[in-house]
């Protein structure tokens, strides 16, 4: 008796629907999309493989399982940095499944470096830590001169950055001289010679105004310019400072503690007023371009 019950079940089992593996791969596509619409998942690049399409593959792992992905071009050009083999990151994707082939995979729309999302939350403890200080108040921000006698430049010697003022300056007055204060710009030790930088600028009063200025990078890249020390320098300084740093969609403490706290290359004429900057390159006009370095730093440091 157990045995037919067994068949009578098989039998009425025979007689459902059945699915296509089309139709089955769409219906697990869908539950998971629904399931899953977008989370972040971190682990370790591996299989990177980016194809003619601009499409970027790889999978995801950690100790006890991978995961497929695929970073479409027009996702992967919003990217300032370029994925490597055996890289941490982090990613905010869809879980999908690939329906020709199967597979299980994430769809990525975004992806970091590991350990940016600790540093922008930090960034985000130390922004609203010193405005509730008062140090980003509007009333204490000091105006720009509207003609500096001297243009002080703080940033390094090797730095696009520089180039990129002094070019967009040059079409200007080129009576005006430019004084660059050297520091490095990223890495261990870059923020207190950002500090060094600014302190010697103040003690030599040979400018009117300051441009403390980078390129663009990652959230690492420009690390220094979100150090409690820079901002406080920034305000303790005699001299008004404004600051260039990142592209246009970044944003620094140095920005927010400086007096004009915007993009160098393209809000320079405000330092400069109606009367224009000196150089069109660093080594253009010589006699009016002053390297002060400090007395701890070497040439070849910088």
């Amino acid at each position: 008796m157990p045995a037919n019950a067994d068949l009578a079940r098989d039998f009425a089992s025979a007689n459902d629907a059945v699915l296509s593996v089309s139709s089955l791969s769409r219906s697990v596509r869908d539950l998971l999309e629904s399931r899953f619409p977008l989370v972040w998942v971190g682990g370790e690049i591996s299989n990177l493989t980016l194809a003619r399409s601009g499409h970027t593959y790889f999978s995801l792992k950690d100790d006890q399982a991978q995961v497929r992905c695929v970073l479409f071009r027009h996702r992967g050009q919003n990217l300032d940095w370029t994925p490597r083999e055996g890289m941490q990151v982090e990613v905010r994707a869809v879980v999908t499944l690939y329906e020709p082939r199967g597979d299980f995979q994430l769809n990525v729309e975004f992806m970091r470096r590991a350990g940016q999302g600790a540093l922008h939350e930090a960034f985000l403890r130390l922004r609203d830590r010193l405005g509730a200080e008062g140090l980003f108040a509007e009333e204490i921000k000091r105006p720009l001169p509207a003609s500096p006698r001297a243009i002080g430049v703080v940033t390094s010697l090797h730095a696009a950055a520089l180039r990129d003022v002094l070019t967009t300056l040059a079409r200007r007055n080129p009576s005006i001289p430019v004084i660059v204060y050297p520091t490095t710009v990223q890495g261990e030790g870059a923020a207190a010679q950002i500090v060094a930088a600014l302190e010697q600028a103040g003690r030599r009063a040979e400018c009117d105004v300051l441009i403390l200025c980078r390129g663009g990078g990652s959230i690492e890249d420009l690390w220094s310019f979100n150090d409690e020390r820079v901002a406080r320098s920034i305000r303790a300084c005699p001299i008004p400072v404004v600051a260039g740093v990142g592209h246009e969609t970044d944003f620094t403490i140095a920005d927010f503690a400086a007096d004009r706290g915007q993009h160098a290359g393209r809000h320079v004429d405000r330092a400069r007023g109606r009367t224009g900057f000196v150089a069109d390159r660093l080594d253009a006009r010589p006699d009016f371009i002053e390297l002060a370095r400090r007395e701890n730093i070497d040439a070849h440091d910088l």
